[in-house]
């Protein structure tokens, strides 16, 4: 089948492309810029670095923006969905989804009236096996937003691997916070992965906190050959 991934850049929706290529065919991402950091359905942080990633992966990217408003945004959603079905004539779309009822609801209803199917690959999925996998795996993955108690503004900037994830998984035992952010608690942007062609290297960033948030905004970043 070929389908279009919703991507946001972050390990969700990365890995959830990775595993619907291995039997679908991926015709190209679908991402919506949120205006807000309060949006309740996308990502809000690094999203510079999408067209970036769509480069390194090699697909092409239909984008759009919205302002964020609590369902108006469903309808921003579904209009950048059907310029990506007419455009590329997928029959699917791909979703990041684990656990949010809310959002899988909301997706599931915009494809079935536009006459799409649903993959959610990581659907229910053993978080701290998927969280391993992406380590063990290859896929680069950097914190770039913390929002939760037990996550210091210090973890931005630093990509999981084997000790962090030991020190997540304390952290989110101890806070009870979702091991893979499930509830916005972080916010993360793939820099390399299996599927990609060429890597991204950050070359320069600063942090900055609005509330209860702490995040990075991208000032530079390229793509290299791996």
């Amino acid at each position: 089948m070929e389908v279009g991934v919703l991507f946001t850049g972050g390990k969700d929706s990365t890995y959830s492309l990775y595993l619907a290529s291995k039997e679908n065919t991926v015709r190209c991402l679908i991402n919506i810029t949120s205006n807000s950091l309060d949006s309740y359905m996308f990502h809000t942080v690094a999203s510079n670095l999408v067209k970036l990633q769509s480069e390194a992966l090699d697909l092409p990217l239909v984008t759009a923006s919205t302002e964020a408003v609590k369902e108006k945004e469903l309808d921003d959603l579904e209009s950048v969905i059907k310029v990506a079905k007419d455009r590329y004539n997928i029959q699917g779309i791909v979703t990041g989804a684990i656990e949010s009822r809310y959002q899988s609801d909301r997706v599931s209803a915009i494809a079935e009236r536009l006459g799409l199917r649903v993959i959610n690959p990581l659907w229910h999925t053993d978080v701290r096996r998927y969280m391993h996998n992406l380590v063990d795996e290859g896929f680069k993955v950097m914190i770039v937003s913390v929002s939760a108690d037990g996550l210091t503004k210090d973890l931005l900037g630093n990509v999981i691997d084997d000790d962090l994830l030991n020190k997540l998984e304390r952290l989110s035992e101890k806070y009870n916070f979702h091991l893979a952010f499930e509830g916005g608690e972080a916010e993360t942007a793939v820099i390399d992965a299996p599927v990609f062609k060429k890597k991204i290297i950050i070359d320069d960033y600063s942090v900055e906190s609005d509330g209860m948030k702490s995040f990075i905004i991208i000032d530079k970043a390229h793509l290299v050959n791996k």
